[in-house]
């Protein structure tokens, strides 16, 4: 009988048939999430004859886990995620102002999965607003459990907000609140440990991967020991855990024993913002605080053809727990009209495959979605743009797409 996912020496080590929690998600959650199980499944077939598989068992969360028992987060689904390790999700609604917080942020949270992982890569064929998305290659990684969006705030005219304010005036001293009596407060935690763990990840990778750079995307000048914290504390994790050097340009380079050095380096965050438009193949891995990284992740998005596209994932790489999901809202508007495109949450599943080691099953699907887009079999978000190029394509639904993707495999 196979074991469960586990931690060894330090490295995941999975079994041949693997159990997977799956949550669906709401809107237009249920159907990515049947196209994803299909393919994937196809997938581990044809890669492996059987000798692999993945059962996906559903577990609740979100608008349907409230319908059906009562609460969007059931203590059931948070020990599914904690005995199996890896889970892949489709999008929870999170509703803006008052209401529930986010359950993307709890389960990230919850399960301390510190690296927020979005991959930025171009398919040939993907309409995209610049013209030369193909420049356009970079792993972020985004902190995933500080920053404001650790959700220490309160509201504007509570009692709360009232001792806050009490205590910064009359304790430490704070003089420019300009609007005290009408201002919410919140907290930005930025710490060494959470910093740290961040940036040896995005160094281990860009390491492993063999990519040129590692660029820590900061707004250190202005936020100095926050923001100006998390970039110092990078170059010192590369120094002193990686023996990075400085050559006579006074660049900071981790040596490899064969081929380039990896080069680490740190860029203000609006000029990053305009650099990604200007000189995308300047960059490669990209580490950076939680609400940069969430910035940063769309706008890179949206030039390799937009969030619809973008995979994503949530992973502690110490104790292997890990939950990949589509990176797009819910789309309510269009939720059941067989109209989404499915492709964020089958490439977060590729991610999952490669989380895996199950680097052949995630290559095909990865090729198939290569071919499908050449040929202009699309769903309807690219056939509108692609049509207004004046280029022949073909428009597909959600679950005809998903069969072509299967077809190409």
């Amino acid at each position: 009988m196979d074991k469960a996912i586990s931690i060894e020496n330090g490295k995941l080590s999975v079994p041949d048939h693997v159990t997977i929690p799956c949550i669906e998600g709401d809107g237009v959650g249920p159907e990515i999430t049947s196209v994803m199980k299909n393919v994937v499944d196809q997938a581990v077939q044809k890669a492996y004859q059987g000798r692999r598989s993945i059962q996906f068992i559903e577990v609740l969360a979100g608008q349907k886990a409230k319908d059906t028992v009562g609460t969007y987060l059931p203590e059931e689904t948070m020990e599914a995620v904690n005995t199996y390790k890896v889970a892949i999700k489709g999008p929870l609604t999170t509703p803006v102002g008052k209401g529930i917080r986010s359950l993307n942020v709890t389960l990230r949270q919850s399960l301390d999965l510190y690296v927020c992982l979005r991959p930025v890569e171009y398919f040939a064929g993907v309409p995209s607003p610049v013209k030369h998305p193909e420049k356009v290659d970079m792993v972020v990684f985004r902190e995933n459990t500080e920053d404001i969006y650790a959700g220490i705030e309160w509201e504007a005219g509570s009692s709360g907000v009232q001792k806050v304010l009490n205590f910064l005036t009359d304790e430490m001293g704070v003089k420019n609140i300009r609007f005290p009596n009408s201002s919410a407060l919140g907290i930005k935690p930025v710490s060494r440990e959470g910093s740290e763990r961040l940036i040896r990840s995005a160094i281990t990778y860009a390491l492993e991967h063999n990519r040129r750079n590692v660029t820590l995307v900061h707004k250190g000048n202005i936020m100095k020991f926050t923001e100006g914290g998390f970039n110092a504390w990078g170059y010192e994790l590369a120094k002193r855990e990686f023996g990075a050097q400085e050559d006579a340009k006074k660049r900071v380079f981790i040596p490899r024993t064969e081929g380039e050095p990896l080069y680490i380096q740190d860029c203000i965050c609006d000029a990053f913002l305009q650099n990604i438009l200007l000189k995308p193949e300047a960059y490669d891995v990209i580490a950076t605080l939680n609400l940069n990284g969430d910035y940063v992740s769309d706008a890179l998005a949206a030039e390799v053809g937009g969030i619809g596209i973008a995979p994503g994932a949530n992973i502690n790489y110490d104790n292997g727990y890990a939950i990949f999901e589509a990176t797009h809202g819910t789309a309510p508007d269009i939720a059941g009209k067989d109209l989404v495109n499915p492709l964020s949450l089958v490439l977060s599943a590729v991610m999952m495959l490669n989380y895996l080691g199950w680097d052949e099953a995630a290559s095909l699907i990865k090729c198939a979605v290569g071919k499908a887009i050449e040929a202009g079999a699309v769903t309807s978000d690219f056939y509108q743009a692609m049509v207004k190029e004046g280029r022949a394509c073909t428009q597909l639904g959600t679950q005809a797409f998903g069969q072509r993707l299967v077809a190409l495999l």
